[in-house]
């Protein structure tokens, strides 16, 4: 029976398309290719006019024919997107998979759309639960990670939707509800292939949705498993996912059907008559068996499952068969489609999909956009386009459309088959497996074909398709749409964008940002980004430090600036980087969308962080503006490590701001204070002592941290970087290394250290310290220069543990470790004492060691005394004690001292008056490394001073053995009088008159090995590893590091070897690096000759026992591999370096390293033969002297002169100028070492030998300070001018040094008295002023003399005048007046008629000439004291007559008249230090009085200065102003002589006067008037919100806003926190500030902050009574809706919106509040807020509704008596008497406790007699005595 039912369906379902199908076969024979031309003639025809009944026919008889025909002729062309419509089946390819939809390639190059809606049923549900709740749901895969490209789908059209530019798209849905539509449960069948999408995961297996409603599909996990395994998107399938099902059973009639997903059960299905496909049913995909019915060009007609026919276009025959095809053979096809209408289904024959689940050939990415220039043409067809063979035998397919310009310009004789035309690919059609190509020209130049082919930073045209609030749509390409937010409309933001662009409009943009998967393009029209030429920052890597570039600001707060650039990168701008001058509000001064140039100071990539900066670095030159930013030039131009002097620029408190120089762009540094030394107190005396100009030689670059680069000047630090004892990178850090840093911060738990190149460590409190750490601040300091051990690092973290106790970082040897410190710290000392000079000349003589006679001043309590004396003015002596002796001394008392410390930097000295120092003891010769007692006489932080007891000399003793050795326990600690042994270390006393010393015996064995200088660090952690080699045989190894000298060779596991530069090659080119030829990890053949001692790298002999653990010495020169080589030599005492080098022979070496401290250049001249080239020798260009580390770089080979060996004959003397002569005549190099004023100076030359310069030698011209434009350490060319008896004479004229340029020679050389000639004017300088004259030097050897009449022409009695006027070293011009050749005489004079020049003397002087009459000088003095006394001051126009005056002592400097025209007013200085002949003159002026004079203006003591303070003084009674008036008219009787009662008299009442102004001021109900009144009280009291309120009234009085903004701001700082309220005040009155001056904006900052700081609702409902207070009603009704949003629970947020709603008379808005009230607020609230609303209404509602309110509140609860009292108190106001007594009546009949019920007896009793009468009054007493017996008889019952 089933069979017999389901046979009939069959038929009839078959009949209705077998009806409409038959037919179109014979008619397609007859008319096959005219359909096409048919259906375009008919449309063009019915297009036209009417022209007439003949042309009517005509057309009629013409259409009639192909009518019938179009019906019924089947079209075989390629699908297009005319013939899709709704419900139509399709097998698609996915091409692309975004988070909302599916891109599918459709056949024939068509494509759609899958939105994540149309997935399946169950996968839409839990979307709709996703954005139900709002947050992520675990279950629910994203598209991405269920589909990928290339999968085969079967989709459903479900709409085609027409946009405005007349382009379709095709909505799909991959729903199997939807695809399956046609099939039930009673047609299902096994081996039938069908979609599915999975619906839930079970224990056994899966859920699958068939869409087939009634079946349920099951899927177990053993037929899914090699699915999942192929497709790689997890271990499970997920729901949702869309999968090709085989039906492998079906039970309970289609009810329960079991499916497989296995691959090749999939792939071997095939469907057949069998499955009961029909044609409502038949599905795209399935694989059939079929017929050839006719073959014609465009395609072929097939027969399948028995009686369905389909078509096959030419675009699906296999392309390799696509000949042979002939009628009814049989192929293999897949459905492609089938039309839900005509029923129409067309198949492929292309091989991937002939097996179910196959998937399609992608085209490689690359091909994608790629232009062909040679296409060859496959065939055409007419209709529809060619097809082309490209150039790798693909086929490609070009529509019509695209095979030319326009229609008319096509020409179908260019498309025979085998024409090659220029094409470019536009896309590839997955589901025809062709590439899709354009030969339209405007196509192949495009720049643009897909959202990939644009990057962000682009600049490109597009065309303004529509303007939308979110922004302006933007054409770029066909399909290529861009976005420009509103922001981006322009540099500034438009309010009005449609008044600026039109639609159509051609537009420049700049694409922001480009995310092709999700085709999302953002462009920006913002002129000053489209034409920036800065560099783009489009991902954090991008950012470097110091780049400038153009960024857009997109958010303002009061932390700083948040600026954006392309692709969404982000950075902060902190709020001090912001600009130069602090920025309080920076939302007030930067704008959203404003462009700026940035400069990036830091960036992290992996966290996405980017610190930036508005303040950019100094203006760059115009030719490189953009090229190169001055910071990059920065980054560039210094590496970390490199050296540079430096020239101070600013002096700040924690460190200077520096310009390095020789830098043309003048770069900007910082050196932070305790980076000026090792020592923290040696920076801070450094940083005292340094003045703004002052130059700082070698400084080194440490690091570009922010805006600055830093440098140090730590000599440790930067030993450490010069030799390489340094990581560049965490990864080079290994456990065991010692590094040298600094202390970077200091922290209870540890103290963090810094290293050179950034890396960073911690030293926790265990590993800090030998000794017990209680707090770490005890032990370190920030800035601190330690040595750390590293102990472990974590690689995941980067993270480094340090070690810093001593006995793990030292050496071993704590007396030389000691000893060093001590040297380095009194070397810096002395550069420190050489910049104070210039402030203290009187530091140079105090020296420890040096005697003083001092006066007591006073004696302390402590017992210790204060001294002054002439040779310590300016400093504080002290002397202890202790050091006072056994004496017993009064102040004025005069003694003899000893000076034990000179502290620079409190500008102590601290002195002893103890005997045994004070005693003068002949000085022994005291010899190296002796060991002596010594008593501690004085303790400083970094040394103490000790006294030898044989010689009584002092000695500095260190008082730490190591950097890291910083804490003492107390009992430690040295004390002073104690008596220690000490070893001397320098016998000679150095510039601080001490001498060296360590303590303790001297060290006969010191068994831990120092390191030596040139060793490095690598080779200390090479292993010593035993092995069997011996020199001459030949190893291979693996390159593991190579270093600058010397390559590391991994021979095998273990042992390592290594290969010295010199044993690279055979010859080595001068200047080459022959270590860089080779590459880590490269392998080498070497041969071994030689072995080195681990721990001493001295060369071993093979016999010595320990050869066998030596490190193997390799030689990979091509000459030594293979024949004779030459071992390493064996340096002992048999043969020294002296026997192997001979003095002048020249060496190969390679320079190791640039020695900065000793001032050498560390060369290897063989692995174990070292040397060394010193500073004079490395060249004679003092360019390269300057900066030797620049020019020599580590591992370059030099050819150098060996000169001799060293002390220890272990090292080389080396030079690379050849061994220098120093005789007369030649020029040579040498370095500034001394400078001796007025003198000259002394010059250290090549090979130890020192020259001197006088100052008649340092240049061709004299000037006012010979040796300015020297310091020590300078490098000068020089000329010996005589080399006689061990002493040179040297000239740095450049005369002399290059006498082929002919300079101008100002001052020519005088070198003998024959040289002088009478009548000759000659320039030198001050020689001495003896009785006899003034003695002038013209040159080294010549002086003259100048009588002093011939000075000067005035007559000058003090001598102490010319000493000022004419110190030592001045530069004046003289006139010859004779010359003594014989006696060697030479007179000269400096009279202004003789030189020409302005006189010594100033006139100001007022000194009288010579022969002048004394009266003449009277009068000239009379007059120039008037002058004097006008007030009109003229400084700053005149300048000295000699400028020399004003530069010899610029303190006592007079200003003279400049010329004779001048008006003779001048600037009258008086100064302590002027001499006595200048005040005797001023005295004897002032005598002198003009007859007429006025008298001066006299000032009443009564009168205050002071601006603010006249404001304070009360306004006086009318009586006292009289009085003080009349006293002013009698002034000038005042001025007479006064008696003594008089002034007593005037004292007393300018007395009573301040007492009465003080009073006034202390007066407390005195208000404040001024600003400063309001200062006074709010210091008085801080926390008093009610003063700083009143002081913002009296700035608001004033209209001063901004005034009484700061005041508030000031209130918030300054409160106490803990005064919350006080604050919450003032916040609020800032509020109402806003409010009524301010914009709302202002008004929401001041608002937001206030939220942050205070408790939110308070501060909500301030701002709501200010809202409401000043008639802001819709602001009031907002911020109540946010709060009853953010504090629905709060019972006070509904009652105040209520109120305001009643006050407001909104009487129903507030009913609806109150049901809003009571959904939000916990039932224990309910009554309270019920009762609460219905008062409100009472005082300003409805009162009925009111009642209503409370009487349904107490039928619910009839036992709330405070409810009850309310409703009492209220009716009793407001309602009738009746009312009141009924309320009263059903009270007292309520049954409460005896207590309740007495209190309202009670009330309504007091009611009653207040308002009722005497019966109404008994009639409640009544009742009460009714319910008093009710109780007790119920008592006793």
């Amino acid at each position: 029976m089933a069979s017999m039912e389901e046979n009939f369906p069959r038929g009839g379902i078959q009949k209705k398309p077998a009806e409409g199908k038959t037919p179109k076969p014979k008619l397609e024979r007859d008319n096959l290719f005219d359909v096409q031309h048919e259906e375009k003639s008919q449309k063009r025809k019915r297009s036209q006019k009417d022209q007439g009944k003949q042309q009517e026919s005509k057309k009629k008889f013409k259409a009639d024919k192909p009518a019938a025909a179009k019906d019924n002729v089947m079209n075989i062309g390629p699908l297009t997107i005319e013939v899709l419509s709704e419900g139509m089946l399709l097998l698609g390819c996915i091409k692309e998979v975004s988070d909302y939809e599916l891109t599918i390639s459709l056949p024939n190059g068509l494509s759609g759309f899958v939105p994540v809606t149309q997935i399946s049923d169950a996968y839409g549900k839990l979307l709709t639960k996703q954005v139900a709740q709002g947050e992520l749901l675990e279950e629910l895969n994203s598209l991405p990670d269920m589909f990928s490209p290339g999968t085969l789908v079967r989709c459903i059209v479900t709409s085609i939707e027409k946009s405005d530019d007349g382009r379709r798209s095709v909505k799909l849905s991959i729903d199997p509800k939807k695809v399956n539509k046609g099939l039930n449960s009673t047609a299902l069948a096994a081996g039938m292939l069908l979609s599915g999408s999975v619906m839930s995961v079970e224990d056994h297996g899966y859920l699958i949705d068939i869409g087939v409603t009634g079946t349920h599909a099951f899927l177990p996990h053993q037929k899914a498993k090699t699915y999942i395994k192929a497709l790689k998107k997890g271990p499970d399938l997920k729901i949702g996912q869309n999968l090709n099902c085989l039906v492998v059973e079906v039970k309970n009639e289609g009810r329960v059907v079991c499916l497989s997903i296995d691959r090749s059960e999939v792939a071997a299905s095939i469907a057949t008559e069998r499955q009961n496909w029909t044609l409502s049913n038949l599905l795209p995909g399935l694989v059939v068996k079929a017929r050839v019915q006719k073959v014609v060009p465009l395609g072929m007609k097939l027969t399948f499952l028995s009686y369905f026919t389909g078509i096959v276009d030419f675009m699906h025959m296999d392309p390799e068969k696509s000949m042979s095809y002939s009628p009814d053979q049989v192929v293999k096809a897949c459905v492609l489609s089938v039309h839900p209408t005509s029923r129409a289904v067309r198949l492929t024959l292309l091989p991937p999909f002939l097996h179910a689940g196959g998937a399609p050939r992608q085209l490689p990415g690359q091909r994608m956009g790629a232009v062909l220039e040679e296409a060859t043409v496959k065939a055409f067809y007419k209709q529809f386009g060619a097809v082309f063979e490209l150039d790798d035998g693909t086929l490609a397919f070009a529509r019509l459309s695209h095979l030319s310009k326009t229609r008319k310009s096509f020409k179908i004789g260019a498309f025979k088959e085998g024409c090659k035309h220029k094409c470019r690919i536009i896309d590839y059609s997955l589901m025809d497996e062709m590439c899709i190509v354009s030969l339209k020209h405007q196509v192949i130049e495009a720049r643009f074909l897909q959202y990939q082919d644009i990057h962000t930073g682009d600049v490109v045209q597009g065309k303004v398709l529509s303007l939308k609030p979110v922004g302006m749509q933007v054409k770029v390409a066909d399909g290529i749409r861009g976005l420009v937010p509103s922001l981006h409309l322009s540099d500034v933001i438009l309010k009005q964008p449609e008044k600026k662009y039109n639609i159509g409009d051609e537009v420049k943009c700049r694409v922001l940002e480009c995310n092709p998967e999700g085709k999302k393009l953002i462009l920006t029209l913002k002129k000053s980004l489209v034409q920036s030429k800065l560099p783009v920052i489009s991902n954090y890597e991008d950012a470097k430090p110091g780049l400038i570039t153009h960024g857009f600001v997109v958010c303002a707060r009061e932390f700083g600036c948040i600026v954006k650039f392309y692709n969404d990168v982000k950075g902060l701008v902190p709020k001090n980087e912001l600009g130069s001058e602090p920025i309080s509000c920076p939302d007030k001064v930067f704008y959203e969308g404003q462009v700026l140039k940035v400069m990036v100071l830091k960036c992290e990539p992996q966290q996405e962080r980017l610190l930036l900066s508005f303040r950019l670095p100094s203006k760059p030159g115009p030719e490189d503006k953009w090229k190169c930013t001055p910071k990059e030039k920065q980054e560039v131009k210094y590496q970390i490590g490199e050296i540079v002097d430096v020239k101070i620029s600013q002096k700040k408190d924690n460190g200077l701001e520096v310009s390095i120089l020789e830098d043309e762009d003048n770069v900007v540094a910082w050196i932070p204070t305790l980076h000026l030394s090792d020592f923290v107190a040696t920076s801070k005396l450094l940083w005292q002592g340094l003045q703004e100009g002052d130059v700082l030689p070698r400084v080194m670059y440490l690091s570009n941290k922010g805006e600055h680069i830093i440098l140090s000047r730590k000599s440790a630090v930067i030993s450490a970087v010069q030799e390489e004892q340094v990581v560049r990178s965490f990864s080079e850090i290994q456990p065991g290394m010692l590094l040298t840093g600094y202390v970077r911060n200091v922290m209870p738990f540890g103290v963090f250290v810094e290293f050179p190149f950034g890396v960073t460590g911690l030293a926790p409190k265990v590993s800090m310290s030998d000794k017990f750490v209680t707090d770490t601040k005890d032990h370190f300091v920030v800035g601190q220069t330690v040595i750390a051990k590293v102990m472990s690092i974590d690689e995941e973290k980067q993270r480094v543990l340090l070690n810093l106790k001593v006995s793990e970082c030292s050496s071993g040897d704590s007396a030389a470790e000691s000893f060093a410190l001590l040297n380095q710290y009194f070397k810096e000392l002395k550069e420190i004492r050489d910049l104070l000079k210039r402030g203290k000349p009187s530091i140079c003589e105090l020296v420890p060691g040096k005697r003083l006679h001092l006066v007591v001043q006073d004696v302390r309590e402590d017992g210790s005394a204060l001294f002054s004396g002439s040779s310590a003015t300016g400093w504080t002596v002290t002397a202890t004690r202790h050091h006072l002796g056994d004496k017993k001394i009064a102040p004025g008392e005069k003694r003899k001292a000893l000076v034990l410390h000179v502290d620079a930097l409190t500008a102590e000295v601290y002195v002893s008056l103890r005997e045994e120092l004070l005693k003068q003891r002949p000085k022994r010769r005291l010899r190296e490394n002796s060991q002596h007692s010594a008593v501690v006489q004085h303790i400083t932080e970094h040394f103490a001073i000790v006294s030898l007891l044989e010689t009584a000399q002092l000695a500095a003793v260190p008082i730490a053995c190591h950097f890291n050795d910083t804490f003492r326990f107390d009992s430690e600690k040295l004390r002073v009088g104690q008596t220690i042994s000490v070893t001397l270390k320098a016998a000679k006393e150095n510039h601080h008159g001490v001498l060296l010393a360590v303590q303790g015996p001297a060290k006969k064995n010191v068994f831990v090995r120092v390191r030596n200088e040139s060793e490095t660090a690598l080779e200390e952690m090479l292993p010593a590893v035993k092995h069997s080699l011996s020199p001459g045989d030949t190893v291979t190894g693996t390159i593991k590091s190579v270093k600058p000298t010397h390559v590391t060779v991994a021979i095998d596991d273990k042992l390592t070897g290594s290969i010295h530069a010199s044993r690279i090659l055979d010859e080595v080119p001068i200047g080459s690096f022959p270590t860089s030829t080779l590459k880590t990890g490269q392998k080498v053949t070497a041969r071994v000759i030689g072995g080195r001692d681990v721990n001493t790298h001295r060369c071993l002999p093979i016999t010595h026992p320990h050869f066998t653990q030596s490190i193997p010495e390799l030689s990979i020169r091509p000459s030594e591999k293979e024949g004779e080589f030459t071992a390493m030599l064996n340096l002992n005492e048999e043969n020294s370096l002296k026997e192997l080098y001979n003095v002048g022979q020249t060496v190969t070496c390679f320079v190791k390293k640039y020695n900065m401290l000793k001032n050498w250049l560390e060369v290897e001249v063989a692995p174990n033969i070292r040397g060394r080239v010193p500073h004079l020798l490395l060249s004679l260009n003092t360019k390269v002297l300057k900066h030797p580390e620049k020019t020599f770089k580590n591992g370059q080979a030099i050819s150098a002169t060996v000169t001799g060996t060293d002390a220890s004959e272990t090292n080389l003397c080396l030079s690379l100028t050849g061994i220098q002569s120093l005789e007369q005549g030649t020029i040579s190099v040498g370095m500034v070492i001394k400078m001796t004023p007025h003198t000259g100076l002394t010059i250290a030359l090549p090979g130890g030998k020192t020259g001197k310069v006088s100052i008649f030698h340092l240049n061709d011209t004299y000037t006012e300070d010979p040796l300015g434009s020297f310091k020590v350490g300078k490098i000068v060319r020089c000329y010996i001018l005589s080399n006689e008896n061990g002493k040179i004479q040297l000239s740095l004229r450049q005369s002399r040094l290059n006498p082929k340029i002919k300079s101008k020679v100002e001052d020519i050389e005088i070198t003998s008295i024959k040289d002088v000639k009478k009548g000759q004017l000659v320039r030198g300088y001050v020689k001495s002023i003896t009785p006899s004259g003034v003695f002038f030097g013209l040159s080294t050897s010549l002086l003259g003399r100048i009588l002093f009449q011939n000075v000067s022409p005035y007559f000058v009695q003090k001598h102490s005048l010319y000493e000022k006027y004419l110190p030592e070293g001045k530069l004046l011009t003289a006139k010859v007046l004779g010359v003594n050749r014989k006696e060697k005489h030479i007179e000269l004079s400096l009279l202004p008629k003789d030189t020409g020049m302005p006189s010594v003397f100033p006139e100001s002087l007022g000194l009288p000439q010579y022969g002048a009459e004394e009266e003449k000088r009277e009068v000239d003095n009379e007059e120039k004291r008037e002058k004097r006394e006008e007030p009109k001051l003229k400084t700053k126009k005149r300048r000295g007559n000699d400028e020399s005056l004003q530069e010899a002592k610029p303190k006592k400097r007079k200003i003279c008249p400049a010329d004779e025209n001048d008006s003779g007013i001048e600037v009258y200085y008086r100064e302590e230090e002027e001499d006595d002949q200048e005040e005797e003159a001023a005295k004897k002026k002032s005598k002198v009085k003009k007859p007429g004079e006025a008298p001066r203006l006299q000032v009443s003591m009564g009168f205050t200065w002071d601006e603010d303070n006249a404001m304070d003084i009360p306004v006086l009674d009318q009586k006292e102003e009289s009085s003080e008036s009349e006293e002013e008219e009698d002034m000038p009787s005042k001025l007479k002589k006064r008696t003594k009662k008089e002034k007593e008299l005037e004292k007393q009442k300018e007395e009573k006067e301040l007492c009465k102004v003080e009073a006034a001021l202390m007066d407390p109900s005195r208000q404040p008037q001024s600003a400063d009144d309001f200062d006074r009280l709010v210091l008085g009291s801080p926390n008093s919100s009610i003063l700083w309120l009143q002081y913002m009234a009296f700035h608001l009085q004033a209209t001063e806003i901004e005034k009484a903004r700061a005041v508030a701001e000031r209130a918030l700082k300054t409160i106490s926190f803990r005064e919350e309220q006080e604050k919450l005040n003032v916040w609020v009155a800032l509020l109402n500030l806003e409010n009524m001056y301010g914009t709302e904006e202002t008004l929401m900052k001041v608002f937001e902050r206030a939220v942050q700081y205070n408790e939110p609702l308070k501060v909500f409902q301030h701002l709501c009574d200010i809202y409401a207070s000043s008639e802001k009603y819709k602001q009031a009704e907002e911020l109540y809706q946010t709060m009853l949003k953010r504090f629905r629970q709060e019972k006070s947020v509904w009652l105040k919106y209520a109120s305001f709603l009643l006050k407001e008379g909104q009487a129903e808005a507030t009913h609806r509040l109150l049901e809003r009230a009571l959904k939000a607020l916990p039932t224990k609230e309910h009554v309270d807020v019920i009762s609460r609303f219905a008062q409100l209404e009472f005082h300003s509602g409805d009162t009925e509704h009111a009642k209503a309110l409370f009487e349904s509140t107490l039928s619910s609860y009839p036992k709330r008596t405070d409810v009850w009292s309310i409703y009492m108190d209220i009716m009793i106001k407001h309602g009738s008497q009746k009312e009141v007594r009924d309320i009263f009546e059903r009270v007292i009949h309520l049954s409460l406790a005896p207590k309740k019920m007495k209190f309202f007896f009670k009330r309504y009793l007091d009611y009653e007699k207040k308002f009722g009468t005497a019966e109404s009054v008994l009639a409640v007493k009544r009742a009460a005595l009714e319910y008093v017996e009710t109780k007790s008889s119920l008592a006793d019952t």
